[in-house]
């Protein structure tokens, strides 16, 4: 209970931008309440003025006639505008918790995205919210709408009959027991049907992207099973989730009938006994039936707040994930970057359980040097070179760009500075423009084209059915890796950084590609500060030094000759895989 009290003060906020709205909510199911407890006053009235010995007049019958086709238009009006805008309402408050979750997955680490399937964020930020625009229009209007029509009901339902009215309201705290219980048990079901779905998502997204490798391995029956699996689950959750809904729903009917029955008879009883009038009899049962409908409705809706409620819950579990990269309140930007970089005695591990994967690296780069890290797969290189944009965060020691701590200053501004081309090019659904011109959002085409060209990719881009307008497909497949790789360098040209790190860049190139790419490669890395990985040791012979990785931190360093001459780590590297 204390856990929904605090999701629930995490939810009102969002009201807040659209309080005119939500104000104009509640008057309606203010005004619907009070003309569910004003109806059967009026009709109660008839009755009495019809059992009396004059009988009942013409201008009772019209004026009571009027005012309740008044009410009646009102009351459709109302009901209108909660249908419409209210639930208007709640889409807009389910967008800006979409927008707000989407924003702060933008902001977490590599490590979150290194723990956590994409496929269970994806229905994180559609699915779970679905339900959250039902909770947000209906939660406060009933609530607010049931309160008034109970309160009311039995205000009135005491001026008629205390003894009837006590009868019927000593079946209703055994209605919210029921009720308690059976929402426990489907508001579990409900949060691992949407766990499993998550899991849906991941495997539907897993075999989707490797389409290709399923293909090539004849494996389709397998992937078949793997979601048949899945999706054999999801029934299984969702078969039981629905068996106490039926329980749930059943036993209400069940508390709804006994009750209505209960008052009919025990009326009956009274009406014999001379214990209530006629005219108060139909008046008591349009009440109870009104009590009903509106305890029915609240009870019911507890299933809707459930599900809107699991929602949430999962919706803030992403939020309250914290990022490893804290940024400073007070910190600088970064700018007039010359590319002097230093690691000071730095220090890294992935996680506080697994071991230093980086110890005690020390090491001063000059403006424009060009600096190749070589060592063992699994030696540190790419993790040493991610921790420069502070992709992760360092554990012990400080890096310096132009003698400023890279904590000390904004991510936007650091990261602006750094360009990044990587083994495997990601590139986005849409034109190779697009493409391109992230790396400079809003750059014209002359702008794109120059970048192309210095990229060797503006040829070949030509040539393509539709230019630069030509739709890459899903990440760049109607490409080949040589031509992705040189859309992405272009891409990096456009951004103009004056740091940069090629992570393996040519490795998974055929030797044609290769060349192409290392011809791009050298001409983005002039002028600029250079990081590069290579698996092949022969296309970093050219660098003004190499710097040898190991588990026990930076053992060689020196050009391609100095360390060849000294017959150590670098030289057997070498000459077991430099060649290739």
């Amino acid at each position: 209970m204390k856990k929904n009290k605090g999701t629930i003060r995490r939810f009102i906020p969002y009201y807040k931008p659209y309080l005119f709205t939500f104000t104009c909510d509640m008057l309606c199911a203010f005004f619907c309440g009070m003309v569910a407890l004003i109806n059967p006053i009026l009709i109660r009235r008839i009755i009495n003025e019809g059992l009396k010995i004059g009988g009942i007049s013409y201008e009772i019958v019209f004026g009571t006639g009027i005012l309740m086709l008044i009410f009646v238009i009102f009351d459709t009006l109302a009901t209108y505008y909660i249908s419409a805008n209210g639930h208007i309402m709640g889409t807009k408050m389910e967008t800006d918790m979409r927008r707000d979750l989407f924003a702060h997955l933008q902001k977490l680490p590599y490590s979150y995205y290194d723990n956590t399937k994409i496929g269970q964020l994806m229905s994180r930020i559609t699915s779970d919210l679905f339900d959250v625009t039902e909770f947000a229009h209906h939660c406060p209007e009933e609530l607010f709408m049931s309160t008034l029509k109970i309160v009311g009901a039995f205000i009135v339902l005491l001026g008629i009959n205390v003894k009837l009215t006590l009868i019927i309201f000593a079946c209703i705290p055994i209605m919210f027991v029921f009720s308690l219980i059976m929402n426990k048990k489907m508001k579990a079901m409900f949060k691992a049907q949407r766990k499993q779905i998550g899991e849906i998502n991941s495997q539907v997204e897993d075999s989707l992207l490797g389409i290709r490798i399923v293909k090539s391995f004849t494996n389709e029956d397998v992937e078949e099973d793997k979601f048949e699996n899945g999706n054999l689950t999801f029934l299984k959750i969702k078969k039981k989730a629905y068996h106490y809904m039926g329980l749930f729903h059943s036993g209400i009917k069940y508390f709804d009938g006994f009750m209505y029955l209960t008052v009919v008879f025990s009326g009956a009883f009274f009406l014999m006994g001379n214990l209530i009038n006629a005219a108060d009899l139909v008046a008591y049962l349009l009440y109870v039936q009104t009590l009903l409908t509106a305890i029915r409705k609240l009870v019911e809706f507890t299933e809707q707040f459930q599900r809107g409620l699991t929602g949430f819950e999962r919706f803030l579990e992403i939020m309250d994930t914290p990022s490893d990269i804290i940024e400073k309140d007070n910190a600088g930007i970064l700018e007039n970057v010359k590319g002097n970089i230093e690691f000071k005695n730095v220090s890294f591990k992935y996680s506080s359980k697994s071991n230093a994967v980086l110890k005690g690296i020390n090491l001063k780069v000059e403006s424009g040097e060009n600096i190749a890290v070589v060592g063992h797969s699994g030696g540190g290189k790419t993790t040493l070179l991610n921790l420069i944009p502070r992709f992760y965060d360092i554990n012990d020691g400080e890096i310096l760009i132009d003698g400023v701590n890279i904590k000390d200053v904004t991510l936007k501004s650091l990261r602006e500075n750094i360009g990044v081309v990587q083994q495997d090019v990601y590139l986005f659904s849409g034109s190779v423009y697009e493409n391109i011109a992230y790396g400079k959002p809003g750059a014209t085409y002359e702008e794109v084209k120059e970048a192309a060209r210095l990229a060797n990719a503006h040829s070949f881009i030509e040539e393509l059915p539709d230019g630069y307008d030509t739709y890459v497909g899903e990440r760049g497949v109607k490409l080949s890796g040589g031509q992705k790789q040189r859309i992405s360098i272009a891409r990096t040209f456009l951004k103009n950084p004056k740091i940069l790190i090629l992570d393996e860049a040519t490795s998974s190139l055929d030797n044609e590609s290769e060349y192409i790419v290392q011809e791009s490669l050298k001409r983005l890395a002039e002028g600029r500060t250079t990081f590069t990985v290579a698996h092949r040791l022969s296309t970093i012979i050219d660098a003004k030094r190499i710097v040898v990785l190991t588990g026990k931190g930076i053992e060689e360093q020196g050009t391609h000759s100095e360390l060849m001459d000294k017959k150590g780590i670098y030289y057997r590297l070498y000459t077991k895989v430099g060649k290739l």
